[in-house]
């Protein structure tokens, strides 16, 4: 029996990739000075294979945009939008671009809490509201499969391979920190994969990297990037006792799901090293890259590992110019160039057909 949406895979055509202007100092205390700077490098970048949505908070952000984007060279490729907005994470508080069974695109607005973890997410909330204004594309609001409540998710947790298959984490929708939807069990949650993404095997790994402070999402640990491959960040040093613990537990976890039998490939990248900030850890990972229409965006950390990391998605996806980023000071936000992102697909009436 057909379902009646489908999660394509980011690396799909893109209409065009949205983000959010950074403006929030308390998410990189001390050092929101040059995030903008890494934000035009971004937009500078994809602006050359792909159109680039951006949400300034208010008029004083959007002028700032502009300037920065000037001194990129950024003088195309790019719509500034009026929205306001309380962090920039868009892969999170904007809805995921899906097509119902004509192919069109729609806008899966799932329910925004502040990752059950911040107070200040108003403005987020309403993000997938501004977004059908400015898309005009309908938008459907998922509901708990037990309650008709709304159904809390985020676009960094769901990871999926076009094919009906999606990657999650035990740590971020079953344990009881954070918690998006109280009482929710796995049963719900896969059923609402089906309902709302098409999804048809949901393959459950264990726990995000250390440092990630939305609990446990998947775009940091674990990545398809073809049809039945995986990009998996994987600790060998047993002296990080804690992503080494967890890659371990992870790997086994594929293995059940298919890499043992040869359904499933996974290519293992390694982490940087450990980064930290006024003694905290941060979730710095290279898995957090972003794959856009002919480059993938890669987070680099001045790291002995970033050459592996690089070589290693190059060598997978060898279509796409494989361009790193600078992401020392980005991931202070607990978040990189996944976490910041949000594609939007194409449908049968595009391209350039649709705003």
């Amino acid at each position: 029996m057909p379902l009646p949406f489908t999660f394509p895979p980011e690396w799909s055509p893109h209409h065009a990739t949205w983000i959010a202007w950074p403006h929030h100092e308390p998410d990189w205390p001390g050092k929101l000075g040059p995030i903008p700077w890494v934000y035009a490098e971004i937009t500078r970048v994809l602006a050359q294979h792909e159109r680039v949505e951006i949400l300034c908070h208010d008029t004083e952000v959007r002028a700032a945009c502009e300037e920065q984007l000037r001194a990129h060279d950024v003088a195309s490729g790019v719509r500034l939008h009026l929205v306001p907005n309380d962090r920039v994470w868009l892969r999170d508080s904007a809805p995921t671009f899906v097509h119902d069974e004509s192919g069109r695109v729609r806008l899966v607005n799932w329910a925004f809490n502040g990752w059950a973890k911040y107070s200040n997410f108003a403005h987020d909330a309403e993000i997938g509201r501004a977004i059908e204004r400015i898309t005009k594309l309908p938008r459907i609001e998922p509901t708990r499969p037990d309650a008709p409540d709304r159904l809390v998710l985020e676009g960094g947790g769901i990871e999926t391979d076009g094919e009906g298959t999606l990657l999650v984490t035990e740590e971020w929708l079953l344990s009881d920190v954070q918690v998006r939807n109280p009482g929710l069990d796995r049963v719900g949650y896969e059923r609402a994969f089906r309902d709302y993404l098409g999804i048809r095997e949901t393959i459950w790994l264990g726990e995000g990297c250390v440092g990630d402070d939305t609990h446990g999402h998947v775009d940091d640990i674990a990545r398809f990037v073809a049809p039945g491959v995986v990009v998996l960040a994987y600790e060998e040093d047993p002296a990080d006792d804690e992503n080494h613990r967890r890659s371990i537990d992870n790997m086994r976890r594929l293995e059940l799901a298919g890499a043992a039998r040869g359904t499933l490939k996974v290519v293992k990248i390694p982490y940087p090293r450990a980064v930290t900030m006024n003694g905290e850890r941060l979730p710095a990972s290279y898995a957090n890259f972003y794959i856009a229409n002919g480059v993938v965006l890669v987070p680099t950390f001045n790291d002995r590992n970033d050459r592996l990391a690089l070589n290693a998605i190059a060598e997978l996806m060898p279509d796409r110019q494989v361009v790193g980023i600078h992401a020392v000071d980005l991931v202070w936000g607990f978040g990189t160039l996944h976490c910041l992102t949000q594609q939007r697909r194409f449908g049968p009436c595009t391209p350039g057909g649709a705003p």
